[in-house]
């Protein structure tokens, strides 16, 4: 077939009408398999329970190509299953429209038509259904017409090797390169399939859109709005006033319907001036009594601004010992803690602050998120395992002091986005301290940071802030861009490591 005589394609619902020329390309299409068609009542019967589910391919008003699929529950399909027990002698009775995954019981391109991609063309008719109808996938046997030249391998060996290239199967080929994977090997499957020696093998694919369904009332969202705030530094006469503050900078991004609000790594500090005649660790003990106050109060705000709160950081006192330490406040009114892995040498040094050991992924109802407060992010490792966990968004409250440690924090926090395929924000504070000793100066560019491929900026940067300036940033970020990257993406970070050769673990307590 010649691609410049063709005038028209057009993919159509197969009707009853469609029988004679059905049954005609049919039989072209499996040459040389006796009964290899349809039978006219399986055509009104499956065009009656599921007409969505059988379409053909038509040139220039000629069949070319056909599709037939049922619903099924998933759970109640046999592992090791037969092309029989799917169809069950014809009647179709394992169809439920109320079920969960799509299963393709027949589909060709007539001899003629092929080599022209019709066949992706129903597949993806087929995965566009599925995500139609909130379906988890796509099964359905796979057949092996070259199996027959290789008897001497195992179906396993076989598939292997027609997966590294060095046995070409037309079918297996095709479906692997429609993102279908092989589930599992299936004995005894069509009966008379002598090329595959009656094996088959299930292929599925992932609608990655997929929600479950339920009968509670559901807010999670996949278009979450980020409020940053690039807090300043300046002098606080009491709790009160700095309070005062975080309220202000809380109704501010809550007033453009943020999901979140992050404030920055020890945005309390200003509380610190009162004891700088103080020796410095005995100074932060002091600020680390506000924390629980503080805590309580962006609770309640998180609760009445209908906003969930990433409070940065505060110093912490646990049986005696210090911590860098924050909280999550949820809009519903739970709350969570998080902890820095790593302090930084200066931080260990002049403070005595200890080193936490707690780290987790926290679900919201705007989407899985991790929280790693400033030098951690510095250590692929943790995000890494907060990755593993299906962390959509990955929070770093931070403090630099200059234009290079800010570097650090920034150029680590890019590769993060990029090597766990998730989106990244950072909130820093800006201006100076004089009088609290060690927190003198501050260097920030806040920003939301995302993967780099096709449906994102090719930079990585959805958005920063001013440098040195004290402001909101308010930005836009799609979940569900993160399943078709994880899925579709130009590279897979996350589906190509090479856990065979290493891994990264977490160390038992």
């Amino acid at each position: 077939m010649e691609e410049h005589k063709i005038e028209n394609i057009e993919l159509k619902y197969l009707t009853v009408n469609d029988f004679e020329e059905l049954k005609s390309a049919t039989l072209e299409s499996y040459s040389g398999v006796l009964d290899s068609y349809w039978k006219k009542h399986h055509i009104e019967q499956l065009t009656t329970i599921f007409p969505k589910g059988q379409v053909v391919i038509k040139i220039d008003g000629n069949i070319a190509g056909c599709a037939l699929s049922l619903i099924v529950d998933y759970d109640k399909i046999d592992d090791h299953h037969t092309y029989a027990d799917i169809i069950q002698g014809d009647s179709f009775k394992i169809h439920d429209a109320e079920g969960d995954v799509l299963y393709g019981i027949d589909v060709f391109i007539k001899p003629e038509y092929r080599g022209l991609r019709l066949g992706r063309r129903l597949y993806d008719y087929r995965k566009e259904v599925c995500e139609e109808l909130n379906l988890k996938g796509i099964v359905f046997g796979g057949r092996m017409p070259n199996y027959h030249k290789h008897k001497t391998l195992t179906p396993k060996e076989y598939i292997e090797k027609v997966k590294r290239k060095e046995i070409h199967d037309p079918v297996l080929n095709f479906q692997i390169s429609n993102d279908f994977h092989p589930v599992r090997v299936l004995k005894g499957y069509l009966e008379g399939d002598t090329a595959s020696n009656e094996y088959a093998v299930l292929m599925e694919w992932d609608n990655i859109y997929y929600t479950k369904k339920t009968k509670k009332a559901s807010s999670v969202k996949t278009v979450v709005r980020l409020g940053l705030i690039q807090w300043q530094m300046r002098t606080y006469n009491s709790l009160e006033e700095l309070m005062q503050q975080v309220e202000y900078f809380v109704d501010s991004v809550a007033a453009y319907r943020s999901d979140f609000a992050l404030f920055p790594e020890f945005f309390n500090a200003p509380l610190m001036a009162k004891y700088n005649h103080m020796y410095e660790p005995d100074a932060i003990r002091e600020l680390a009594k506000y924390t629980q106050v503080i805590v309580e109060k962006m609770q309640q705000l998180s609760i009445s601004y209908n906003i969930n709160i990433i409070t940065g950081s505060m110093p912490e006192l646990s049986d005696g010992k210090l911590y860098n330490v924050g909280y999550l406040c949820r809009r519903d009114g739970s709350l969570e803690r998080y902890e820095k892995i790593h302090v930084t040498p200066d931080e260990a040094k002049v403070w005595g602050m200890q080193r936490g050991h707690k780290l987790q992924t926290f679900e919201t109802d705007a989407g899985k998120i991790g929280i790693l407060i400033c030098y951690d992010s510095e250590f692929p490792e943790l995000s890494r395992l907060l990755s593993d966990e299906g962390m959509d968004i990955l929070f770093v409250p931070f403090l630099t002091d200059t234009q290079n440690g800010y570097s650090r924090v920034r150029l680590c926090a890019q590769a993060r986005a990029i090597e766990n395929e998730c989106y990244v924000a950072i909130a820093g504070s800006v201006g100076n301290l004089p009088n609290v000793n060690n927190m003198d100066i501050q260097y920030a560019q806040s920003a939301v940071f995302t993967p780099c491929d096709f449906s994102f900026p090719s930079n990585g940067i959805k958005a920063e802030a001013t440098t040195n300036t004290e402001m909101i940033l308010v930005a836009d970020v799609d979940l569900s861009l993160l399943r078709e990257l994880h899925s579709f993406g130009a590279v897979k970070n996350l589906k190509d490591r090479r856990k065979d050769v290493y891994n990264v673990i977490r160390v038992k307590e």
